[in-house]
């Protein structure tokens, strides 16, 4: 395809980017209705946190769709917004029942899905499965009760901006000095 056949289609940049993103974003939150239709609320955490993290070791661009915002691009946005707004129903319903620790936060499946990059990265040819045993490691962490306090959460900003810089391969301003 030429570029002005391209353009002709996609006369801005956002809007090429949303074609090309838009099936994954609608994956994204057809997971999080499916998790939600699940009648035993650990269940449907954990099925979620799952396939989220399937959908990740398929496609190792998720992450940069999960983090990319595009404000003009209000069908992505709402479709971000309504699987944000069903994990955090999902997170309430497993504390509910009792199966999900109370310290758990939605930041938590950020740290998830950025250590589950890590591994993706690291096994991708040697154990391209190594990733499923750090979910069940995981779930299992999250499962309660509790075995102890934890660390506090990063905050949204810093954890959104680490999320952006692996997914575009950019280390921290940082990396590689000594303290």
């Amino acid at each position: 395809m030429g570029i002005a056949t391209l353009f002709r289609h996609f006369p801005t940049k956002e809007e090429l980017v949303v074609a090309v993103v838009a099936d994954r974003m609608e994956a994204y939150a057809q997971a999080t209705a499916e998790a939600l239709a699940d009648p035993d609320p650990w269940h449907g955490f954990t099925g979620y946190v799952h396939k989220v993290c399937a959908m990740q070791a398929a496609d190792r661009g998720f992450a940069d769709v999960l983090t990319m915002s595009l404000p003009g691009a209000q069908t992505l946005e709402e479709l971000r917004a309504r699987a944000y707004e069903g994990f955090l129903e999902l997170i309430g319903r497993a504390k509910d029942s009792g199966q999900l620790r109370e310290d758990f936060t939605s930041r938590d499946l950020v740290l998830l899905l950025t250590a589950n990059a890590g591994v993706l990265s690291a096994t991708a040819d040697a154990a391209p499965d190594a990733w499923r045993r750090l979910v069940a490691w995981m779930i299992q962490s999250f499962q309660a009760p509790a075995r102890g306090r934890l660390p506090d959460p990063p905050e949204d900003a810093a954890l959104y901006e680490a999320m952006r810089r692996a997914s575009h391969g950019v280390s921290s301003p940082d990396a590689g000095k000594r303290r």
